[in-house]
């Protein structure tokens, strides 16, 4: 946990210190390390045969999940429409 905790603290800080400053767009640089990221989970899961094992139960309970949170997303939001009288 320390080490998302000091990376975070020393950013902030930086920030803070640079706040005068000219921004720079860290789009890009952020997008990068997404796509590192992603890669680095794909190279975790394609080197592991246990976990590509268990890939399509992990992936019909993902799919249930979305489709429950999808659901019942839809059925609240009928009912808060209904209750506040939005249509």
């Amino acid at each position: 946990m320390l080490n998302v905790i000091v990376p975070l603290i020393a950013g902030i800080m930086v920030g803070f210190l640079l706040r005068n400053r000219k921004r720079i767009d860290l789009g890009k640089v952020s997008f990068g390390a997404i796509i590192v990221l992603i890669f680095s989970m794909g190279f975790s899961i394609g080197s592991s045969n246990e976990l590509l094992q268990s890939m399509p139960k992990i992936g019909l309970n993902a799919l249930v999940m979305v489709g429950l949170a999808l659901f019942f997303s839809v059925v609240f939001l009928k009912v808060f429409q209904k209750m506040v009288k939005l249509k």
